[in-house]
């Protein structure tokens, strides 16, 4: 499936800024089941100066400076990607999630692709005793891996209350799984942090999903969102496997990747500082069109 991905953020700014400096992250990723055609970003104000690197994960990061006063900032991100990944059944046999966990740590690689990276607390990620005995659960001794983590994002959604106003990018993961309440981001650390406390490798995905209008309605402008996941190494044989808590799915076709990390903060799609203004209104519009 084949698809064109329209991100545009946008900052209003109370008072003129002077300087700015961003760190954008919007390049979808080749690999995990998928394949970039083209992208390009846009921003208004030109920047002064603009770079590029790959980041540890893989990930393009650009890096902006704007240097003209400006009340208004649009990045405007366009990619065309061919998507074509096959989810595995919910019930499938695998390894024991135990033998996943004594392969992982005994991995001689501290590449990207090394599943040891993604076994230790990160910064938004810790590992916490509540939340590793909370996932434990779905892993009982000799379970396969992926009914167990199938059975751990169930409960996830099924236990959790989806609501965007009940927390913030500084909420701590504590707060999140004491009220049972939050975002897609929160729900894939507080998968994270029960796969990561059982001694299983889990990555942080950032990226969009594709939604569809019930039947007679129109599909909106803009409706589409920025999503958060998890992805789970689930041996050499299986691979990274990806899992949506707030949707409880595995993921396929529906979801495109942006950047893989240990949290949020290896991910977020833009970020940086300012000069000037104390005060800024953020707007976030995405859309996801399947090419016919």
């Amino acid at each position: 499936m084949i698809y064109d991905i329209r991100h545009v953020t946008t900052y209003a700014y109370e008072s003129a800024v002077s300087y700015a400096r961003c760190t954008l992250r919007l390049e979808p990723l080749s690999g995990h089941g998928q394949q970039l055609i083209s992208h390009h970003v846009e921003i208004r104000p030109r920047p002064a100066e603009r770079t590029a690197r790959r980041d540890f994960f893989g990930t393009l990061t650009e890096s902006v400076v704007i240097e003209a006063a400006h009340r208004n900032l649009r990045i405007d991100s366009r990619s065309r990607v061919d998507v074509d990944r096959k989810a595995p059944g919910r019930t499938m046999t695998s390894p024991a999630w135990e033998e996943i966990r004594d392969v992982a740590f005994a991995a001689n690689s501290l590449g990207p692709a090394s599943p040891i990276g993604y076994v230790f607390a990160s910064a938004l990620v810790p590992v916490l005793s509540p939340i590793t005995a909370y996932a434990a659960a779905s892993f009982p001794p000799g379970g396969g891996i992926l009914v167990g983590a199938v059975d751990f994002m169930h409960r996830i959604r099924s236990q959790f209350r989806y609501d965007p106003k009940a927390t913030v990018i500084s909420t701590p993961l504590t707060e999140v799984f004491e009220k049972r309440h939050g975002v897609c981001q929160d729900f894939a650390h507080v998968m994270i942090a029960g796969l990561r406390g059982l001694g299983l490798p889990a990555a942080y995905v950032s990226g969009y999903l594709r939604t569809i209008p019930p039947p007679g309605k129109p599909r909106l402008e803009g409706a589409d969102a920025t999503h958060a996941w998890v992805s789970l190494w689930c041996g050499a044989a299986i691979g990274w496997v990806g899992f949506d808590p707030t949707n409880d799915l595995l993921v396929e076709n529906d979801h495109i990747v942006l950047a893989m990390g240990r949290d949020f903060s290896d991910v977020s799609p833009v970020d940086g500082i300012i000069v000037g203004s104390p005060r800024q209104k953020l707007n976030v519009a995405v859309d996801v069109l399947l090419v016919e």
